[in-house]
């Protein structure tokens, strides 16, 4: 493991915030890639994780409005319903030899990234987390979870490790993978039901499990089908052992938006879903009602087409 890791961080939501406030802890240099008031306000009183697995601590870290120095890594932990409008922080002539890392929720924001940025240099990753946002600054981790999972290639695998070597040592469970789309498909299949699910009863996951029991094990299925026609095996009964693994107060990131009035994953999400399900000629009923309705309920339009 390299003695510092130089690491930016776009996004200081709660995943963003909770990583930087991590690696800053454990020795890394970290810079966050935000606006002027988010940067102005960590800038006058850092960083604050409030997290039963990792204690409370204060930080501090450098901000900037884009990327003008080398890095190793940028994690990219916006929301996806913000990612085109945030990659203006990271230009593509400044990341060099460093690795464009996103934890973004959803399927294909990966091909997104590759797309901007070069094809060798963008690693699929996933995290599994509950954080919050309290406000600029101080973020909470309120789930006893927190694990990340990265794909590695024969391009990039020194730098991938080393990288989850430092995540290792902030205190995560890190694995590495080699293939990324089972990887992708592993963390989507539990929680693009539960996110659908909790966002349309407007409950956590144990209201969901109480109350939507056959929506969820139908979407499972659905979800199975799809991933199948990708290639990708899914055991919808270990999903469900999964799903019912939960804490019963979890609540998904698209549940809390929805609450806030802020825009929602459903793209990402159940966007992502359909349109594979129509490239595949697979029908997933469930999953066609849960986004009509949500689409409905938020004003959102969506395309569903491949």
């Amino acid at each position: 493991m390299a003695d510092r890791l130089d690491v930016a961080v776009l996004g200081p939501g709660g995943v963003g915030g909770f990583l930087a406030a991590v690696l800053a802890r454990e020795g890394s240099s970290v810079v966050v890639l935000a606006s002027d008031h988010t940067s102005s306000a960590i800038g006058q009183g850092g960083l604050r994780l409030e997290s039963g697995r990792f204690g409370d601590f204060d930080v501090s870290v450098r901000t900037a409005a884009r990327l003008s120095e080398p890095i190793d890594a940028c994690l990219v932990t916006v929301k996806a319903t913000q990612l085109r409008d945030a990659l203006h922080r990271v230009p593509s002539d400044s990341i060099g030899q460093g690795l464009v890392i996103p934890f973004l929720n959803g399927l294909e924001h990966v091909e997104l990234l590759r797309s901007v940025y070069p094809t060798a240099n963008v690693v699929a990753a996933t995290i599994r987390i509950e954080a919050v946002k309290v406000r600029p600054g101080l973020f909470r981790q309120t789930s006893p979870f927190a694990s990340v999972e990265m794909a590695a290639s024969a391009h990039n695998r020194d730098r991938v490790e080393s990288i989850a070597a430092h995540l290792s040592a902030a205190g995560l469970d890190v694995r590495v993978r080699e293939d990324e789309l089972a990887m992708l498909w592993d963390k989507f299949a539990l929680l693009a039901p539960m996110a659908l699910l909790t966002t349309h009863e407007r409950a956590n996951v144990g209201g969901v499990r109480a109350r939507r029991r056959a929506d969820a094990v139908a979407l499972i299925g659905e979800v199975a089908a799809v991933a199948a026609a990708d290639g990708v095996h899914i055991d919808p009964a270990g999903m469900l052992r999964l799903m019912d693994s939960v804490p019963a107060s979890m609540e998904t990131s698209m549940q809390r938006d929805q609450a806030a009035g802020r825009p929602i994953e459903l793209d990402a999400l159940g966007g992502a879903l359909l349109r594979r399900a129509q490239k595949a000629g697979i029908a997933v009923p469930v999953a066609k009602r849960l986004v009509d309705d949500l689409q409905s309920r938020s004003g959102l339009v969506i395309s569903t087409g491949p």
